[in-house]
């Protein structure tokens, strides 16, 4: 009976603080429990977790800490206010890392760019810059493009207008995008989009070991680290899937390494070579010099070259056409746009890769930029304070505080973008003028912001206008009925149940 009774005091003393911390929060988005904090709340929510951290940011007015399970070394702070991310990413630029932690869950990633701080990532930053910069970069880049156009995309588009087949255009774009870094990056094209509807695409290993990778890192993200720790030392759960991805990305990424050394040696080529041999492994090499030069770091480098030329840029032209075509509005306003700047009609696509001619695209740049606000492909960044700091919000950082700002939700806030901020509005980016309505980067983050700023924004921008063009003047785009749209829950905002679709051709008169 005594045993029974500390039972049922214990019991009721739990009860009691369990009940207590309910009443005392039953008005707020967010409980943090007695042991377990805020966690069950999150996992409660994880379907939505970008519109529900978005609700609960509006609800403490921008900023706010995440209590984890106690011990977890869960907590962290999330914010999306615009004089906050300045303050991170620029003002005090210096305070706010990627850190260990961050190092830690996106450890495949090695001492790439994305991934590293301090002079090594000034180093690398630089490089890769100088890479950018180079014309033979955009010239190659845009004929990779228009050649897969050409090649693969336009003409599988054809076949499943003429078939009637509905398509999954995300997957379409996903291995649109990935033949094309690769070729860009790696100078070999895996063919893994054909140009014609076949029964099942051809699967490549190593493609499909970066899906499984976004799967781990984001697991990293909402798991206590003893725990995927644990599973890791075991080789356990997702995280031996983790460990499998890195040893096929590993082994995919070797044979090009190899090879571009043993070129190098063999022909030497220099700066000045045609632009039709370019690829940014053996740039990399002829920039950092064959003496000096590590296998390490060209493969760091390409898997971040290659992971954000694949999933960033199939993630946001997944979600520019979702979004063009169910409003009809916007869409007949870009075809409209079109006929004004692309003189006839046999010019067509293969004349967009003229600067002048995309420069002049206004209301479809407008468009891109509206997407990209909405449904930003990386959906948030985090941050590690090196010393105590006082945010502009007035919340005060301490040192080593994981700080998270949410891209997704300062899309939607009301503050920066007014009260129609959920709406898809290209309108909202044209100056009475009709040029372009230039928004600061710690508003309009998609691209990031700071010395951080992604340096791929311009070909980005590029990439995404050929694409459209292309694809719009020759078809049309119906959403499937009752296809749930919605993201998924990853690293990149893809759609958790791709984007299925029913082309038809069309041409502009």
């Amino acid at each position: 009976m005594d045993s029974l009774g500390f039972i049922v005091i214990f019991v009721a003393i739990v009860s009691f603080f369990f009940i207590h911390t309910w009443l005392s929060n039953r008005n707020n988005p967010v409980i943090d429990w007695p042991f377990f904090g805020m966690l069950p709340a999150l996992l409660c929510h994880l379907s939505n977790i970008h519109d529900y951290a978005t609700t609960v940011l509006k609800h403490y007015e921008g900023t706010f800490m995440f209590k984890g399970p106690w011990l977890t070394n869960l907590d962290f702070l999330i914010t999306i206010d615009p004089m906050n991310v300045h303050h991170i990413t620029s003002k005090n630029f210096d305070n706010y890392i990627k850190g260990p932690k961050f190092y830690e869950i996106f450890e495949i990633m090695g001492d790439g760019i994305f991934n590293i701080d301090s002079d090594k990532w000034k180093r690398n930053r630089d490089t890769l810059h100088s890479l950018f910069k180079a014309n033979s970069f955009e010239s190659s880049f845009v004929k990779t493009i228009h050649k897969k156009l050409e090649s693969c995309l336009v003409p599988l588009l054809n076949n499943a207008s003429e078939l009637g087949t509905v398509v999954d255009l995300q997957d379409i774009f996903q291995r649109f995008t990935f033949d094309n870094i690769c070729s860009i990056v790696l100078g070999f094209d895996p063919n893994s989009l054909p140009n014609k509807l076949i029964d099942k695409f051809p699967e490549n290993a190593f493609e499909t070991a970066f899906n499984k990778m976004e799967d781990g890192m984001f697991y990293r993200h909402i798991a206590p680290r003893f725990l995927w720790k644990l599973q890791k030392w075991l080789q356990i759960g997702q995280e031996k899937s983790y460990g499998e991805c890195g040893k096929i990305i590993d082994q995919f990424l070797h044979q090009f390494i190899s090879s571009t050394f043993q070129e190098q040696n063999k022909f030497n080529y220099t700066k000045d070579d045609d632009e039709s041999n370019f690829n940014m492994l053996k740039a990399l090499v002829m920039e950092s010099g064959m003496e000096t030069i590590e296998p390490k770091f060209l493969r760091d480098n390409a898997l971040n070259l290659l992971a954000a030329g694949r999933d960033a840029i199939s993630a946001s032209l997944s979600w520019f056409f979702w979004l063009v075509s169910t409003h009809p509005l916007v869409e007949a306003k870009i075809l409209e746009e079109f006929r004004e700047n692309l003189i006839t009609k046999e010019e067509n696509w293969f004349i967009t890769s003229r600067l002048e001619i995309l420069n002049k695209l206004v209301y479809l740049h407008g468009a891109l930029c509206e997407a990209l606000r909405l449904f930003p492909p990386l959906p948030f960044e985090h941050k590690s304070a090196v010393k105590s700091d006082i945010l502009p919000s007035g919340d005060h950082v301490n040192a080593n505080t994981r700080i998270l700002y949410s891209l997704y939700s300062m899309g939607r806030m009301e503050q920066i973008w007014g009260e129609d901020c959920l709406e898809f509005k290209p309108e909202r980016w044209i100056s009475d003028k009709g040029s372009i309505i230039q928004v600061p980067s710690y508003k309009f983050i998609a691209f990031n912001a700071g010395p951080r700023s992604c340096l791929g924004k311009n070909i980005t921008f590029i990439q995404m206008k050929i694409v459209a063009i292309a694809l719009l003047l020759n078809f049309q785009f119906e959403v499937v009925e009752g296809h749930n749209v919605c993201p998924c829950l990853s690293v990149i905002l893809h759609m958790k149940h791709g984007l299925k679709v029913k082309v038809t051709k069309r041409g502009i008169n």
